[in-house]
């Protein structure tokens, strides 16, 4: 019920598919010191061990949890897993400027990253990563 009352908060909830995820905007749990490391993303630096496992790449679209990847099988979402797994990529650079972004637009930045994912798309990504993560949020 307590997440019932919370459902306004989502900030991904999508009018046509329903909550993607459930990471809320102004989420009441998320304490002082875990806001600021949400607001300046340092909340993602434990993903860097991923990378330098080699299990993630720096660019690549967004990991998900298993219970999400399961439920994604059309054709377009399965296209978003032949790009590999990323700490940034190329909808978290838009949604920190594009504050309501639906589950279709990152499914369909998702799927073209996947098929337009090279050397120099990454270093843009990369490069356009920087301004996204100081730009204050309004959350």
């Amino acid at each position: 019920q307590r997440l019932a009352e919370l459902a306004h908060l989502n900030q991904y909830e999508d009018d046509v598919a329903g909550p993607t995820f459930l990471k809320l905007h102004r989420d009441p749990r998320v304490t002082r010191v875990g806001r600021l490391l949400r607001k300046t993303s340092l909340d993602e630096l434990p993903q860097l061990f991923n990378v330098l496992k080699g299990d993630m790449s720096i660019v690549g679209n967004r990991p998900l949890p298993l219970y999400e990847a399961q439920m994604l099988t059309t054709d377009e979402w399965a296209e978003r897993f032949l790009a590999p797994a990323g700490l940034t990529g190329l909808w978290q650079v838009r949604k920190k400027f594009e504050k309501h972004m639906s589950s279709q637009e990152r499914i369909r930045l998702d799927a073209r990253y996947a098929r337009e994912c090279s050397f120099l798309a990454d270093l843009k990504i990369m490069l356009q990563t920087l301004p996204a993560v100081i730009q204050e949020d309004e959350g």
